[in-house]
């Protein structure tokens, strides 16, 4: 009995030994499964909350189909086919619907920025953990697969986050991303990525991308300029074609076309042939085409609507301007006003416009928007001979039109009785006394013709018998209302002008002169002068249309009467010639001209006309400087000549329906 104790006893301790042994073994085992069982446990609550923290202060996904993107205003020729100019904002974009936009331009993005766009739910945990190894250094970035940011987190980035590199950020950059794939299809996901991403410059979007870098819609772009494309979102500013690193970019560009072949979305042969394509990417200049008219109108149109709208709101504007004749106008001003340099002239500017309905067909402010003012280091506004940037078509402030403005007061004396066939006499003549003392006022080459008719003292543009009209026939006072009546705004009280009124003393501008002369070209109708067809929004509403109606101001048979005196040739021959750059020679109809010449010939004039086409030329010193002696016949006509000429050939005119 004892030994069977005592070897109980001994075995019971050896277990006990044993068992004590392995104790903490086991315990720790035990702990670490509780462990692990809380952890699976807090993991997702420890997630949801963070979701949850997050998620509370972030912007509604839905804002991104609510948003109206801005978009620029587009300016155009009056076939909207010329874009003239663009408005925008800081940021340029024209948005493009998916169905726009080439599929080679989507996969090309696709394949360098997230070749598992189409089966991820917004998130990469392969891309997370790629963009982990680059950010150990453990990985090279450049060139290879798509980093750690899907499409859909960039969307999520650019539409709602800042472009802080924080843990909180790329949370929230999670958070978004899921929801958008939760609440947007792949087709919408993708169209709001591709017309918000920056390409560099204000280039947001491929609308305003394809524009920039290749001056293309997006659905008419190659591969190659495709894959140009996908390779600059990476970092646009330093893959700039108009950066140093160009060669870097075409690299990554090659760099793209081999990932689409490897994603299978383009065929070894056409990758190769696409690496192979001569690029040209558009000149990164400022591009402004008929730039004094341009700024004319974008004037009116932040008149009507506002910067922001204008800048913002994507509005496709219809001018008025024929772009053929705006090109040949600019042509004729520049290089006429380059050679009256020789003559003291060193500036020219230019209208023309439709009398029948008023719509402005070319304008040109200067000889040259784009070059510097002359003398150099002279003040904008105050001692520039030349000074470009000033539309001297549109200038507030006016200039003095000489002679020109003999034929309203002309126009008058025929409404008041008056004819073509009255007499007066051409003699020296004191007029009394006008700013202090006598005026007695000289003819152009200082002869006196004796009894002439108003026909040929209009033609043969003569002052005596002009003042004499003036003040006998129709009245300081009511010339200037009539003036007025035709569109010269800018004409101050008649006791500052005088019997001079006749002479041009008054200043006016070359846009309102030449509507003005509409009136006679359009039968005593006067429609007022229209830069803007037609304003649509950027879902083509139609916010404006031209609707001027024309008004009538003058008798026919007054209008016919001065058209028949200004185009008669032979009645200015005496003093102008038979063959004088009035004339044109290749005229299909009656072109009626007058030029004007002001007071120690500080400006010369020519303004002419037909049946549907007024031309104005305006030629002199933007600071009022006189030439070297130099008439509007001589400074002003040879422009107006050469415009005039074009017209009656010009194909694009008869197209328009405006045969001069």
């Amino acid at each position: 009995m004892l030994r069977i104790k005592q070897a109980t006893m001994s075995k019971s301790r050896h277990y006990k030994k044993i068992y004590q042994k392995g104790a903490p073994k086991k315990k720790w085992a035990l702990i670490m499964l509780q462990a692990a069982v809380f952890t699976l446990l807090i993991i997702p609550v420890v997630g949801f909350g963070t979701f949850i923290y997050y998620a509370k202060d972030l912007p509604r996904p839905e804002r991104l189909s609510e948003a109206v993107l801005a978009q620029p205003t587009k300016i155009y020729d009056r076939a909207g086919k010329v874009l003239l100019y663009e408005v925008y904002g800081e940021e340029k974009r024209q948005v493009v619907p998916l169905k726009d936009i080439p599929l080679h331009l989507q996969q090309a993005v696709i394949a360098i920025e997230d070749a598992e766009f189409y089966s991820h739910k917004g998130i990469s945990l392969k891309g997370i953990g790629r963009a982990f190894l680059i950010n150990l250094g453990l990985r090279e970035s450049q060139f290879q697969k798509p980093g750690g940011s899907t499409i859909t987190q960039q969307l999520a980035r650019n539409s709602f986050l800042t472009k802080e590199k924080t843990i909180p950020r790329k949370i929230r950059e999670l958070v978004l991303a899921l929801e958008l794939e939760r609440r947007y299809s792949k087709e919408e996901i993708l169209t709001f990525y591709l017309n918000q991403i920056p390409f560099g410059s204000t280039a947001y979007g491929v609308g305003a991308a394809s524009e920039l870098y290749f001056q293309k819609h997006p659905k008419d772009l190659t591969l190659a300029e495709s894959a140009v494309l996908a390779a600059l979102i990476q970092a646009p500013t330093y893959y700039s074609p108009y950066g140093p690193h160009k060669d870097t970019l075409l690299a990554r560009k090659d760099h793209v076309l081999s990932r689409m072949v490897e994603e299978g979305f383009a065929a070894q042969e056409e990758a190769e042939a696409a690496k192979a394509e001569p690029l040209v990417f558009q000149d990164a200049s400022i591009t402004i085409r008929a730039p004094h008219f341009v700024l004319y109108v974008l004037d009116d149109l932040m008149k009507r609507y506002g910067e922001e709208f204008v800048r913002e709101q994507g509005l496709r504007v219809i001018t008025s301007l024929d772009w053929e004749l705006q090109q040949q106008a600019e042509q004729a001003v520049k290089e006429v006003a380059q050679q009256n340099v020789a003559f003291g002239a060193h500036n020219a500017a230019l209208v023309a416009l439709n009398p029948r309905d008023g719509e402005i067909l070319a304008m040109v402010g200067s000889k040259d928007w784009f070059a510097s003012s002359y003398p150099e280091g002279c003040a904008s506004g105050k001692d520039c001979l030349f000074d470009p940037k000033v539309n001297v078509a549109t200038y507030r402030q006016g200039r003095q039109p000489g002679s020109a403005f003999k034929p309203f007061v002309y126009a008058l004396a025929f409404q008041n009785g008056a004819t073509d066939e009255t007499v007066v006499v051409d003699e020296p003549t004191n007029f009394g006394v006008w700013g202090g003392k006598e005026y007695i006022p000289q003819n152009y080459d200082g002869r006196f013709r004796g009894e002439v008719t108003l026909r040929q003292a209009l033609a043969q543009s003569l002052n005596i018998p002009s003042i004499k009209v003036l003040v006998d026939m129709a009245g300081v006072q009511e010339s200037v209302d009539f003036a007025k009546t035709l569109g010269i705004g800018t004409l101050r009280d008649p006791s500052f002008y005088g019997p001079a009124l006749v002479l041009g003393g008054g200043e006016v501008r070359l846009l309102d002169m030449a509507s003005a002369y509409g009136v006679f070209a359009a039968e005593g109708q006067k429609t007022p002068p229209v830069a803007i067809l037609s304003i649509q929004d950027a879902r083509g509403n139609m916010l404006g249309k031209n609707q001027n109606t024309p008004i009538r101001v003058l008798p026919p048979e007054i209008a016919h009467l001065i058209t028949g005196i200004l185009s008669d040739n032979e009645a200015r021959a005496p003093v102008f010639g038979e063959r004088s750059l009035l004339f044109i020679p290749s005229a299909s109809a009656p072109v009626a001209v007058k030029t004007g010449t002001t007071q120690e010939f500080r400006d010369g004039w020519t303004l002419g006309y037909t049946a549907n086409l007024v031309v104005g030329v305006w030629a002199g010193n933007n600071d009022n400087s006189p030439t070297l002696r130099e008439p509007g016949v001589a400074l002003a006509a040879p422009i107006w000549n050469r415009v005039m000429t074009y017209a009656f050939a010009s194909p694009s005119l008869r197209s328009a329906g405006i045969t001069p």
